[in-house]
């Protein structure tokens, strides 16, 4: 795990107001070879205010949106994950820049064009712009303009920002839950980021090794009762789970969405309600099929001083993940739960596509 001596508060602080200022619409400049690369969200940004003033328009759009689109990405065989920079012969509206980046307008909006992709002339900042929109919960498309930003920031600050080494327990406290009524909840704040996580220590800490789930936030599943996932009561499970055992952590990780957000979830349900499977629906968005990062997770255990656990999932990667930042998983615990007709294919993807296991 990354030393916390090593954290970079300058450059997180820079990205977060990066990040506040695209969710309000604002322009953010990247540093590039003693240059900027200007940029503007699409999402957030008044559109029609800025396109009324441009003859051209240049968007930079991530390598899944250019290959739904049909556009080459001229660096792909280096890096595939790389953005794509194209250009719009003017007059464009509003409405075809958005049906040009939102992946669930496509059946509404199916032609589209021509565009024309350009030379991606910075490729790390390009790539750090895009970490920068999921960060921000934003679809990751951007206007290139000329216009100097008043928030700037480096490339690396976007690593910076998510640098778990940071988080810190902030507040402590009893809170006795249905699942047991002898619970403790702890509370973890990151100067990197605005984003707090919690840990519910479930009934008497001895020297055995505790159950431990890591749960990513989902308000669907968990407070709405969405039949659409399995989150809900995975969650109800891991608790009893918890309270029958001598003792156990839920860490709820604020990643909505496996990492993208709310409402990049909720437009990969829109898609899912197109007949895409939630692995494509969120590569068609242009993010990871998982954005998270379960260092974070490390982290919180590591200030609970947790070297070794007992982990309750069915996902493969939170156990490499737990691993690979030192923390030892003496065995994985398989959660079963029966599947409705509103899940069953999700949960079917999971199995075949993403490794999922009992």
């Amino acid at each position: 795990m990354t030393s916390p001596a090593a954290f970079d508060s300058t450059g997180a602080r820079r990205a977060a107001r990066a990040i506040d200022a695209l969710r309000r619409g604002w322009p953010i400049g990247i540093e590039i070879d003693g240059g900027m690369l200007n940029l503007l969200p699409v999402e957030t940004t008044d559109l029609d205010q800025y396109l009324s003033s441009q003859a051209n328009i240049t968007l930079l759009i991530s390598s899944s949106r250019a290959d739904t689109l049909k556009l080459l990405n001229q660096r792909a065989a280096a890096d595939p994950a790389l953005p794509v920079q194209i250009s719009l012969p003017g007059p464009v509206s509003a409405a075809e820049i958005i049906a040009i980046v939102d992946p669930v307008l496509d059946m509404q909006h199916p032609m589209k064009g021509p565009f024309r992709s350009e030379e991606l002339n910075h490729p790390e900042a390009a790539k750090a712009a895009m970490e920068l929109a999921r960060h921000g919960g934003l679809l990751p498309a951007f206007l290139v303009v000329d216009e100097p930003a008043e928030d700037r920031l480096r490339i690396e600050d976007a690593a910076a920002y998510a640098d778990s080494s940071a988080l810190v327990i902030s507040a402590h406290a009893k809170l006795p839950v249905a699942a047991n009524t002898k619970a403790h909840i702890y509370g973890f704040r990151s100067d990197a980021d605005s984003t707090d996580h919690v840990a519910l220590v479930v009934g008497e800490r001895d020297d055995t090794t505790p159950i431990v789930r890591l749960h990513s936030e989902c308000l669907t599943g968990d407070v709405l009762g969405s039949l659409k996932c399995d989150c809900g009561p995975q969650l109800h499970t891991a608790l009893a789970r918890m309270s029958e055992a001598n003792w156990g952590v839920l860490l709820y990780l604020r990643q909505e969405g496996r990492g993208i957000g709310l409402i990049n979830k909720l437009r990969a349900y829109a898609l899912q309600d197109q007949g895409f499977d939630t692995v494509d629906a969120n590569q068609r968005l242009g993010f990871a099929i998982d954005a998270r990062d379960f260092s974070i997770a490390a982290r919180m255990l590591e200030l609970l001083n947790i070297p070794t656990v007992k982990l309750l999932t069915n996902n493969p990667e939170k156990v490499e993940g737990l691993q690979g930042c030192g923390i030892a998983v003496d065995e994985r615990l398989p959660v079963q739960i029966t599947a409705n007709p509103h899940n069953e294919f999700y949960l079917d993807t999971k199995r075949d596509r993403t490794g999922h296991k009992l």
